[in-house]
């Protein structure tokens, strides 16, 4: 090989060296449009066609599809795909980023997030609390409009409902009451969005009415009913109140409502998760109890017993305004008191020497029998918002009675001996005073305004003797006088009874 032939050799080999550098430079330079998918954040891959993988996550995701009865399931939440330019970088394989997805993160279904939103509650010691957001997923948003529309019906009846939507109402002519204002305390947003499939999404206003109810779509405790059961003994031997029983079991007009052997209610408790606030307007008639007054004849034997005067109970006219939070009464206002008829007293003679009895505990849940007249009201109103019994889970041990007013009189149910008077003697109770009758029974009087209670710890006090003022003070909505009646010292070895058996 001549030298002219070795440099042609040469220049040639340069020359194919240069175009296929260049045409290496030329790919790699040349720009191509892609989409990179990130999932949390994290880059899983390029593709070419962005609808692409949004079609192979509908068409292998037909089971989504037939459980929730929906057209289209879509991409997770947190996956992102964006759009670029790169250079010879490598395409990932739609079926490759599929199966990154689908064990990481959920799919997506069209459909709307409730969120209830919690709401602040404080006592009148300054202590708050505040309620946990709570969000349900449907798929149509009238779902949850109908849950809620059959659960303000569950504590209130269809018709007062109706008649309140409709403007219906009947105006109040001598005694009956009226809605003045009902609504949902909490606020409640309805966002529509792409629901995760892993969530809870509930497709029948039952299941949210459940939710609604009682906080879970579990099926509630059952009880078989026993021959003699009533409503009132079932609730409370399933720590239950009545309200709740009847909330549960909508089949039961009311609590005198028969109840037979073999079959089978609901028992469960409430957890309500939003506070429907219920305003009336109500006028009734309340009885008067009368005073007994005793006399006693010692020329008479201890056995006789005779009504000098028979009693008659009054007759008063009651107009009061009454906050509810799910149908429980939470604030009583007496607007007004007409009195239509005035008691007589009922004189009793007895054989004997003067002298103190005690009412005997009987069997049952708390119910106690006394003499009629032995016992005085410890209040100068007769309104018991809230009765003895189970509420929510928990015990209600004693009588809540409002609407005498703020710093209305209390007074000692019986005599005794003053054992403690002053703020905070039980939790909760704020002022109070706990009277020991020296018999084994006690009473508590809770929620007294601050400064008004008028006895001290030690002090001896008579029956109907004033020992403070009605208020609102420790775990108190409203003013309001809680009473209760012990056997032995309350929350340590005493029991609560029902001082509804006193009077």
């Amino acid at each position: 090989m001549n030298l002219r032939t070795i440099i042609y050799v040469l220049i040639a080999g340069i020359i194919s060296f240069l175009l296929i550098s260049f045409e290496d430079i030329k790919q790699v330079k040349e720009p191509q449009e892609v989409y990179r998918v990130y999932l949390k954040g994290k880059s899983i891959g390029l593709i070419k066609n962005k609808e692409s993988l949004e079609n192979y996550i509908d068409q292998k995701q037909n089971h989504i599809k037939k459980k929730y009865n929906v057209d289209k399931v879509y991409a997770p939440d947190d996956l992102d795909i964006t759009k670029e330019v790169t250079y010879n970088e490598k395409i990932t394989s739609i079926k490759d980023i599929y199966k990154k997805i689908e064990h990481i993160s959920p799919f997506t279904i069209n459909g709307y997030t409730i969120t209830i939103k919690g709401i602040t509650k404080s006592n009148n010691e300054g202590q708050t609390t505040k309620t946990k957001d709570v969000n349900i997923y449907v798929l149509d948003k009238n779902v949850f409009k109908d849950a809620v529309t059959k659960t303000v019906q569950s504590f209130i009846t269809k018709e007062k409902y109706d008649d309140y939507e409709q403007n219906t109402q009947k105006e109040i002519k001598d005694t009956g009451s009226i809605i003045e204002n009902l609504y949902i305390k909490n606020k409640i947003s309805i966002k529509e969005n792409k629901v995760p499939v892993d969530k809870e999404i509930y497709q029948t206003s039952e299941d949210v009415s459940k939710i609604l109810l009682f906080g879970t779509t579990e099926e509630q405790q059952k009880y078989t009913v026993k021959s003699g059961d009533t409503i009132e003994d079932v609730a409370f031997n399933n720590k239950i109140s009545t309200e709740e029983f009847l909330i549960a079991n909508t089949d039961f007009k009311d609590k005198n409502s028969l109840l037979f052997e073999g079959e089978q209610v609901t028992i469960g408790i409430l957890h309500p998760q939003f506070d429907l606030i219920e305003e009336d307007h109500i006028v009734k008639d309340e009885e008067v109890n009368y005073e007994t007054e005793v006399k006693y004849d010692p020329s008479k034997s201890r056995n006789y017993s005779a009504v000098e005067q028979a009693g008659v109970k009054g007759k008063k006219r009651v107009t009061q305004k009454i906050q509810k939070v799910n149908g429980e009464t939470t604030n009583v206002v007496t607007v007004s008191t007409e009195e239509l008829s005035s008691p007589i007293k009922e004189i009793v003679v007895k054989g004997g020497r003067d002298q103190s009895s005690l009412p005997e505990n009987v069997p049952g849940y708390g119910q106690v029998i006394a003499t009629r007249g032995q016992w005085g009201w410890p209040a100068s109103c007769a309104t018991v918002s809230s009765g003895f019994g189970y509420r929510w889970g928990s015990l209600h041990d004693g009588m809540d009675i409002s609407g005498c007013g703020y710093g209305s009189n209390i007074f000692a149910a019986q005599s005794g001996t003053v054992v403690a008077a002053g703020p905070g003697i039980f939790n909760g109770s704020g002022y109070a005073v706990l009277i020991d009758h020296h018999n084994g029974y006690f009473t508590m009087y809770a929620h007294m305004c601050k400064g008004c209670i008028r006895v001290s710890t030690g002090a001896n006090v008579t029956k109907g003797q004033v020992i403070g003022g009605m208020g609102k003070t420790g775990n108190a909505t409203g003013v309001h006088l809680h009473f209760s009646l012990w056997t032995g010292y309350p929350y340590r070895s005493g029991r609560a009874l029902n001082p509804a058996g006193l009077y």
